[in-house]
């Protein structure tokens, strides 16, 4: 059982419990250090407990680095398509070794840490899907994240052939796994709230919203495509607190709420919204791993200000009810901001 996080703040006289869970897990805090770099060493892992996060994700393994390691070792240097069957024997056997320091890392971790770990995989082959999320089940992380990016940047893929891939995938991932496990989504779909709702009903445990897509800029000098910053700003916290307050009530699973995330009262806000976690990446960059002491005792200092003395008590309050149409919501707002409406 994982220990709860109860602080005691004697301005207030009063004790405030933000112990919660996410995907059946206990969590200290609904704070989640989401997939980066400092998720990917036990060093930063133990820093990160020791801040006081509720659990971490690990950085994503891509299929990508997997292929490129077993076309190091093997010496594989055509197309893999050009190896047929053959490269499928030759990946089987050195397919582990090459995962073998990410499921390391797995291993060290729930050895070391007393918070939930989460692991996260990110790939592109069906087959490949199923096959890592096993791996990481076996190595024993508590939970899984499909970090899934599929989007549709070829011009002969459509809105229904991406949502098929989704639902394929997940229900292919769902009957090999007994963990309990999270799906990592973008920002563009055509009918998002349709296509969330159907997603919570297939059987996940939990849906990240959002993950980033790499920022493209063009060095006019010279003349390449790189990526721009990958981290985020305060404003990109707008379009998932807009999400989340609309789906929160909606959904069969929890949401776990991820993007723009910066500062204390974002965290209150995504709360309010209905989350149920908050991942937080790029404040730690910009302010250190211990900046989660500062966000669970702005969190904390909040709600004892208002009374409030478990989590429970004000998650949701500012999400869209059930019986209420988002759309007419939504466009109540734009009136009464942009049109000036009281």
């Amino acid at each position: 059982m994982q220990s709860q996080n109860i602080y005691l703040l004697t301005t207030y006289y009063t004790a405030v419990d933000t112990s919660t869970t996410y995907m059946g897990l206990p969590l200290r805090t609904p704070i989640i250090v989401g997939s980066c770099g400092l998720t990917n060493n036990l060093e930063d892992l133990l820093r990160i407990e020791r801040s006081g996060a509720g659990a971490v994700v690990l950085k994503s393994v891509f299929e990508e680095e997997i292929i490129f390691d077993i076309k190091r070792n093997t010496h594989i240097t055509a197309p893999v398509e050009n190896y047929g069957e053959s490269y499928e024997y030759i990946a089987s056997h050195v397919v582990i070794d090459s995962m073998q320091r990410h499921l390391d890392l797995i291993k060290n971790a729930k050895r070391n840490l007393s918070i939930p770990v989460i692991g996260s995989i990110n790939c592109f082959s069906h087959d490949t899907w199923i096959n890592y999320a096993k791996h990481f089940e076996d190595a024993g992380c508590d939970a899984l994240e499909l970090n899934m990016a599929i989007l549709p940047y070829e011009t002969t893929l459509s809105a229904d052939d991406v949502e098929r891939l989704y639902n394929n995938i997940v229900r292919h991932v769902k009957q090999s796994l007994t963990i309990p496990f999270s799906v990592k989504i973008g920002p563009y779909f055509t009918d998002m709230a349709k296509f969330v709702s159907q997603l919570s009903w297939s059987g996940i445990d939990g849906i990240t919203m959002f993950n980033k897509s790499m920022k493209i800029d063009i060095d006019i000098d010279e003349m390449t495509m790189k990526s721009a910053s990958c981290l985020s700003n305060e404003d990109s916290l707008y379009d998932t607190l807009r999400w989340v307050s609309i789906l929160a009530k909606k959904l069969k699973c929890q949401i776990s709420a991820s993007g723009g995330v910066h500062k204390p009262e974002d965290v209150i806000k995504l709360l309010l919204a209905g989350a149920g976690s908050v991942q937080v990446v790029s404040c730690l960059y910009k302010y250190g791993v211990n900046y989660i002491e500062t966000l669970n005792s702005g969190l904390s200092e909040w709600m004892a200000k208002k009374g409030y003395d478990k989590i429970d008590d004000f998650r949701g309050k500012m999400s869209i009810p059930t019986s209420e149409k988002a759309s007419i919501a939504m466009r109540t707002q734009f009136m009464r901001y942009f049109a000036e409406i009281k």
